[in-house]
Protein backbone atom coordinates (compact mmCIF):
# COMPACT_ATOMS: atom_id res chain seq x y z
CA UNK A 1 0.00 0.00 0.00
CA UNK A 2 2.92 2.39 0.63
CA UNK A 3 4.09 2.13 -3.00
CA UNK A 4 0.52 2.75 -4.16
CA UNK A 5 0.34 5.84 -1.93
CA UNK A 6 3.55 7.20 -3.47
CA UNK A 7 2.11 6.52 -6.94
CA UNK A 8 -1.14 8.30 -6.10
CA UNK A 9 0.82 11.31 -4.84
CA UNK A 10 2.58 11.49 -8.20
CA UNK A 11 -0.75 11.23 -10.01
CA UNK A 12 -2.34 13.90 -7.82
CA UNK A 13 0.67 16.20 -8.28
CA UNK A 14 0.29 15.83 -12.04
CA UNK A 15 -3.45 16.62 -11.80
CA UNK A 16 -2.82 19.69 -9.62
CA UNK A 17 0.04 20.90 -11.82
CA UNK A 18 -2.26 20.75 -14.84
CA UNK A 19 -5.16 22.57 -13.16
CA UNK A 20 -3.80 25.14 -10.71
CA UNK A 21 -3.81 28.75 -11.92
CA UNK A 22 -0.49 30.47 -12.49
CA UNK A 23 0.96 31.84 -9.26
CA UNK A 24 -1.79 30.22 -7.21
CA UNK A 25 -1.97 28.82 -3.70
CA UNK A 26 -2.69 25.11 -3.28
CA UNK A 27 -3.87 23.83 0.09
CA UNK A 28 -2.80 20.26 0.88
CA UNK A 29 -5.34 19.21 3.52
CA UNK A 30 -4.05 16.38 5.70
CA UNK A 31 -0.54 16.78 4.28
CA UNK A 32 1.16 14.13 6.39
CA UNK A 33 4.89 14.10 5.69
CA UNK A 34 4.66 16.68 2.91
CA UNK A 35 5.37 14.32 0.02
CA UNK A 36 2.50 15.65 -2.09
CA UNK A 37 3.28 19.30 -1.31
CA UNK A 38 6.87 18.79 -2.43
CA UNK A 39 5.78 16.94 -5.59
CA UNK A 40 3.44 19.79 -6.53
CA UNK A 41 6.05 22.48 -5.87
CA UNK A 42 8.67 20.63 -7.92
CA UNK A 43 6.32 20.37 -10.90
CA UNK A 44 5.13 23.98 -10.73
CA UNK A 45 7.73 26.50 -9.48
CA UNK A 46 5.15 29.30 -9.79
CA UNK A 47 2.84 27.78 -7.15
CA UNK A 48 2.82 28.18 -3.40
CA UNK A 49 1.71 25.13 -1.42
CA UNK A 50 0.43 25.19 2.15
CA UNK A 51 0.08 21.88 3.98
CA UNK A 52 -2.04 21.38 7.07
CA UNK A 53 -1.96 18.33 9.31
CA UNK A 54 -3.23 17.54 12.79
CA UNK A 55 -0.01 15.85 13.92
CA UNK A 56 3.07 17.89 14.87
CA UNK A 57 5.38 14.95 14.11
CA UNK A 58 4.08 14.76 10.53
CA UNK A 59 4.51 18.50 10.03
CA UNK A 60 8.07 18.31 11.41
CA UNK A 61 8.93 15.71 8.75
CA UNK A 62 7.18 17.79 6.07
CA UNK A 63 9.12 20.94 7.00
CA UNK A 64 12.38 19.00 6.90
CA UNK A 65 11.47 17.52 3.49
CA UNK A 66 10.74 20.98 2.06
CA UNK A 67 13.96 22.43 3.46
CA UNK A 68 16.10 19.57 2.11
CA UNK A 69 14.48 19.96 -1.32
CA UNK A 70 15.08 23.73 -1.34
CA UNK A 71 11.34 24.44 -1.38
CA UNK A 72 10.87 26.12 2.00
CA UNK A 73 10.33 29.53 0.38
CA UNK A 74 7.19 28.25 -1.43
CA UNK A 75 6.02 25.33 0.70
CA UNK A 76 4.77 25.94 4.24
CA UNK A 77 3.09 23.77 6.83
CA UNK A 78 0.79 24.33 9.78
CA UNK A 79 -0.43 22.08 12.58
CA UNK A 80 -4.20 22.48 12.72
CA UNK A 81 -7.52 20.69 12.71
CA UNK A 82 -8.98 20.70 9.19
CA UNK A 83 -12.35 21.66 10.65
CA UNK A 84 -10.79 24.83 12.10
CA UNK A 85 -8.33 26.06 9.49
CA UNK A 86 -6.12 29.03 10.38
CA UNK A 87 -6.39 30.48 6.86
CA UNK A 88 -8.41 33.49 5.70
CA UNK A 89 -11.54 32.85 3.66
CA UNK A 90 -11.16 32.52 -0.12
CA UNK A 91 -7.35 32.30 -0.16
CA UNK A 92 -6.69 28.90 -1.76
CA UNK A 93 -7.01 28.49 -5.52
CA UNK A 94 -7.21 24.69 -5.28
CA UNK A 95 -7.68 22.38 -2.30
CA UNK A 96 -6.53 18.79 -2.43
CA UNK A 97 -6.57 16.02 0.14
CA UNK A 98 -4.95 12.64 -0.35
CA UNK A 99 -5.48 9.50 1.76
CA UNK A 100 -6.87 11.54 4.64
CA UNK A 101 -10.68 11.54 4.47
CA UNK A 102 -11.03 8.02 5.88
CA UNK A 103 -9.49 9.43 9.10
CA UNK A 104 -11.82 12.43 9.41
CA UNK A 105 -14.19 12.23 12.36
CA UNK A 106 -16.42 15.13 11.20
CA UNK A 107 -16.52 15.06 7.41
CA UNK A 108 -19.21 17.78 7.03
CA UNK A 109 -17.30 20.24 9.24
CA UNK A 110 -14.06 19.62 7.35
CA UNK A 111 -15.63 19.91 3.89
CA UNK A 112 -17.33 23.14 4.99
CA UNK A 113 -14.03 24.54 6.31
CA UNK A 114 -12.18 23.56 3.12
CA UNK A 115 -14.82 25.30 1.01
CA UNK A 116 -14.49 28.43 3.17
CA UNK A 117 -10.78 28.83 2.38
CA UNK A 118 -11.30 28.04 -1.30
CA UNK A 119 -11.68 30.90 -3.76
CA UNK A 120 -15.08 30.93 -5.53
CA UNK A 121 -15.04 28.41 -8.36
CA UNK A 122 -11.85 26.71 -7.16
CA UNK A 123 -11.78 22.91 -7.13
CA UNK A 124 -11.82 20.75 -4.01
CA UNK A 125 -10.43 17.31 -4.79
CA UNK A 126 -10.44 14.52 -2.23
CA UNK A 127 -8.42 11.46 -3.20
CA UNK A 128 -8.80 8.52 -0.89
CA UNK A 129 -8.85 4.77 -0.84
CA UNK A 130 -11.52 3.40 -3.13
CA UNK A 131 -13.22 1.66 -0.25
CA UNK A 132 -13.46 4.75 1.96
CA UNK A 133 -16.55 4.49 4.12
CA UNK A 134 -19.59 5.31 2.00
CA UNK A 135 -20.92 7.37 4.89
CA UNK A 136 -17.92 9.69 4.52
CA UNK A 137 -18.59 10.11 0.81
CA UNK A 138 -22.28 10.83 1.47
CA UNK A 139 -21.35 13.30 4.22
CA UNK A 140 -18.91 15.12 1.91
CA UNK A 141 -21.58 15.38 -0.76
CA UNK A 142 -24.18 16.65 1.71
CA UNK A 143 -21.77 19.24 3.15
CA UNK A 144 -20.94 20.51 -0.33
CA UNK A 145 -24.64 20.94 -1.07
CA UNK A 146 -24.28 19.46 -4.52
CA UNK A 147 -23.54 16.23 -6.30
CA UNK A 148 -20.05 14.84 -5.83
CA UNK A 149 -18.30 13.45 -8.89
CA UNK A 150 -16.42 10.22 -8.19
CA UNK A 151 -13.66 8.88 -10.44
CA UNK A 152 -11.66 5.73 -9.85
CA UNK A 153 -7.91 6.30 -10.00
CA UNK A 154 -5.43 3.64 -11.09
CA UNK A 155 -1.81 4.11 -10.17
CA UNK A 156 1.30 2.24 -11.18
CA UNK A 157 1.09 -1.21 -12.71
CA UNK A 158 -1.53 -2.55 -10.28
CA UNK A 159 -4.52 -3.65 -12.42
CA UNK A 160 -7.23 -2.48 -9.98
CA UNK A 161 -7.99 1.12 -9.04
CA UNK A 162 -7.12 1.43 -5.35
CA UNK A 163 -8.05 5.10 -5.07
CA UNK A 164 -10.92 7.37 -5.96
CA UNK A 165 -11.11 11.11 -6.56
CA UNK A 166 -14.11 13.01 -5.29
CA UNK A 167 -14.74 16.42 -6.78
CA UNK A 168 -16.70 18.09 -3.99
Amino acid sequence: MIAATVDVHRRVADDVAAAAPSGGLVLDAGCGTGLLAAEIAQRRPDLRVHGVDLEQAMVDVAVDRAERAGLADRVTFTVADLADLPLPAATADLVVSTASMHHWTDVPAIVTALHQVLRPGGPLWIYDIRWAPSGAVRAATAAAGRRTARTLVRTGAFPVALFQRLVV
